[in-house]
C-alpha cells in the first residue's frame, strides 16, 4: 500500500477496519479527511479563500502592523477542521505573522437552554481545546456574555482583527453588534458563514417563500462553494502568553441553567463522535434514507441534527462525503442533500431575513396570519396546559410517545415532529399559545434546540410558512392539518407506542412523567 496516495489507502482501511474495532476506525476515518484537506493544500495560507463566504461587520477592515494576534470568537461552530471562520482567521494570522487565538464566551444561561445541551456543547468544546492545543493555538474560556467580557479581552492581548461565525439569531447578531460598537476603531471584525454550504447572504439576498424559490439559487452556487477544506496547521507564531487549561469544574460551577433535563446516552459530544456517527449513517442506513426517513419505526435516518447544530461537524464535511455514495444510493443522496442543505439554509434564509418575527406569528404569510386570527376563536375538543403537554398527559397515545421519545433522548423522529407541534395547536386555546408551547418545548429538551430549524419547524406546523393554504377546516383555517389515522397509514403507530411506552392505558405504561420517575428509581 506504500505507494497508493494518501485518500485511496485511507478508504481502503476504513473498509477493513469494519471488523477492526470503533476506535481505530474513527482514527482511520480522521485520517481520511485530512488527507483530503491535504491533498488541497499544505496551508490556508496557500488557498484562494472565497471572499463571498465573508461580510465585514465594522467599518474598518485594516489590521494594525503592531498588533500581537488575530481572534477567532467562536460560537456556532465549534469544532477544528473544516470550519471556514477558523481558517480565515488562520489565513489573517499566518499573513501578519501573529499568533491566532480562539476564544469561546460562555454565558451563565441562554434562551431555554438546559444542562443537557450545555453538557453537549461543553463536553465537546473540552475536544476543541486539546486539538487547539495540539496545533500551537491558544484556547480562552471567557465565562460571560460577549459584549460583557470579549472587548476588554481583544483589548488587553492587543489584538489586531476578531473574525466571528455567522448565525441568524437575533440574541447573538445584538452580541456581535454591541461587540463590535464596543472594540476599538483599528480592530475589524468579520463574519464568516461557516454553517451553511452556499453563505445565507450568497444564497440570497431576500426572504425566500419556501423550498420551490430557494433550491435553484443553491444548486446553481453548489459548485462553486461545495468544496473540500483545506486544513487548519500547526501554527508557528505563538502566543506570549498561553492560556492556562480551562478549569472545566469551574465552567460547570459558573452555568446557571436547569439541571433536571439529563443529558442522553446516544449522543456523545465533539467531532470525532459525530464523524462517527456520519459514517454509520453513509454505510448503514443512507441506502434507505428515501424511502425510510418518514417512518418513525424504521432506523434511517442520519441522527446528525445534534452535531450540525452544536457546530461538533461540518454540513459541508457530510454532504462530501454523503456524495461519495451516489452510485449506490443515488435518490437516498439527493433526498439528504435537500434536508441537509436546501431545507437547512431555507431556515437560515428566514431567520436572517426576518430578524424581529421569527418566533411570532406575526412573521407568517398574511394568508396565514388570516386564516388562523379567523379561526381563533374556534371550539377545541380537547385543551390542555403546558404542564399536561410536558408531561405527555393527552388523550393521544402517539403524542404522547412522541413527547416521551423527546424527554428521554433529546431527540424526537422528524415527521413526528410535524404531527407534534400540530397537535398542540389543535389543543391550545391560541395560535400564539400554540407556538409558544411548542419553541418551549423544543428548546428546553432537543439536543438541537434554539435552532434557525426549530423555529421554522414551529413556525411551518403551527403558522404555515414555507407552505400554501390547504382546505378550511374548524380551528386550523387553511394551516395544513396532520392526524392520527394519517399518521397510521404511513407507519406502525402501535409500535411505535409499545416502543415509547405512552400508551392511553395509564395503569399499563403512564404518562412521560410516571414512566421518568421508574427509570429513576431503577438506576
Amino acid at each position: 500500500m506504500a505507494g497508493k496516495p494518501p485518500v485511496k489507502r485511507a478508504k481502503k482501511e476504513i473498509a477493513e477496519s469494519s471488523i477492526n474495532g470503533a476506535d481505530e476506525n474513527i482514527n482511520i476515518i480522521l485520517a481520511t479527511f485530512m488527507a483530503k484537506r491535504q491533498n488541497v493544500c499544505e496551508s490556508v495560507a496557500e488557498f484562494k479563500f472565497d471572499k463571498k463566504r465573508v461580510r465585514l461587520i465594522s467599518s474598518n477592515a485594516d489590521i494594525s502592523e503592531t498588533c500581537n494576534g488575530i481572534a477567532y470568537w467562536m460560537w456556532r461552530e465549534q469544532r477544528v477542521q473544516d470550519n471556514w471562520a477558523l481558517l480565515y482567521a488562520q489565513r489573517m494570522a499566518l499573513k501578519q505573522q501573529v499568533p491566532l487565538i480562539v476564544c469561546f464566551c460562555l454565558p451563565s444561561k441562554y434562551l431555554e437552554a438546559t444542562f443537557r445541551q450545555y453538557s453537549f456543547m461543553i463536553k465537546g468544546l473540552q475536544e476543541v481545546e486539546k486539538e487547539l492545543t495540539e496545533l500551537n493555538i491558544v484556547f480562552h474560556m471567557l465565562l460571560g456574555e460577549p459584549d460583557e467580557v470579549l472587548p476588554d479581552f481583544v483589548k488587553s492581548k492587543e489584538i489586531g482583527g476578531v473574525v466571528t461565525d455567522f448565525t441568524p439569531l437575533r440574541k447573538p447578531l445584538k452580541w456581535l453588534d454591541d461587540v463590535a460598537k464596543k472594540l476599538p476603531k483599528n480592530v475589524p471584525v468579520c463574519q464568516v458563514d461557516g454553517h451553511n454550504i452556499v453563505p445565507c447572504w450568497q444564497a440570497s439576498p431576500k426572504l425566500e417563500y419556501g423550498a420551490r424559490t430557494i433550491r435553484p439559487k443553491i444548486h446553481n452556487q453548489l459548485k462553486q462553494f461545495l468544496t473540500e477544506f483545506p486544513p487548519v496547521v500547526k501554527h508557528p507564531y505563538v502566543a506570549k502568553d498561553n492560556a492556562k487549561t480551562v478549569d472545566w469544574k469551574a465552567v460547570d460551577e459558573f452555568i446557571d441553567v436547569d439541571r433536571s433535563i439529563k443529558e442522553v446516552d446516544w449522543a456523545k459530544p465533539g467531532t470525532k463522535a459525530g464523524l462517527e456517527m456520519l459514517e454509520s449513517f453513509c454505510q448503514e442506513r443512507l441506502k434507505y434514507f428515501s424511502t425510510d426517513r418518514n417512518n418513525p419505526t424504521k432506523n434511517a435516518l442520519s441522527n446528525l441534527s445534534p452535531w450540525f447544530h452544536a457546530g461538533h461537524i461540518s454540513v459541508q464535511r457530510a454532504i462530501l462525503r454523503v456524495r461519495e455514495f451516489r452510485s449506490k444510493a443515488k435518490d437516498s443522496v439527493e433526498a439528504f442533500v435537500e434536508e441537509a442543505v436546501v431545507r437547512r439554509e431555507l431556515a437560515d434564509n428566514f431567520c436572517f431575513y426576518n430578524p424581529d418575527h421569527y418566533d411570532s406569528i406575526k412573521g407568517t404569510n398574511a394568508w396565514a396570519q388570516k386564516t388562523l386570527q379567523d379561526h381563533a376563536q374556534d371550539k377545541r375538543e380537547y385543551l390542555y396546559t403546558r404542564e399536561q403537554l410536558e408531561n405527555g398527559d393527552t388523550h393521544d397515545d402517539l403524542w404522547n410517545s412522541a413527547q416521551l421519545q423527546m424527554v428521554t433522548e433529546g431527540k424526537m423522529h422528524g415527521f413526528l415532529r410535524m404531527y407534534w407541534a400540530k397537535k398542540i395547536l389543535e389543543w391550545t386555546a391560541s395560535p400564539e399559545e400554540a407556538l409558544e408551547v411548542s419553541l418551549y418545548l423544543n428548546d428546553k429538551f432537543e439536543l438541537d434546540g434554539i435552532d434557525p430549524n426549530g423555529y421554522v419547524g414551529c413556525m411551518w406546523s403551527v403558522c404555515g410558512i414555507h407552505d400554501q393554504g390547504w382546505a378550511e377546516r374548524a380551528v386550523f383555517g387553511k394551516i395544513r392539518y396532520m392526524n392520527y389515522n394519517g399518521c397510521k397509514r404511513k407507519f406502525d403507530v402501535a409500535e411505535f407506542v409499545r416502543r415509547y411506552g405512552a400508551t392511553k392505558d395509564k395503569s399499563n405504561a403512564g404518562t412521560v412523567k410516571s414512566l421518568l420517575n421508574r427509570k429513576r428509581q431503577a438506576k
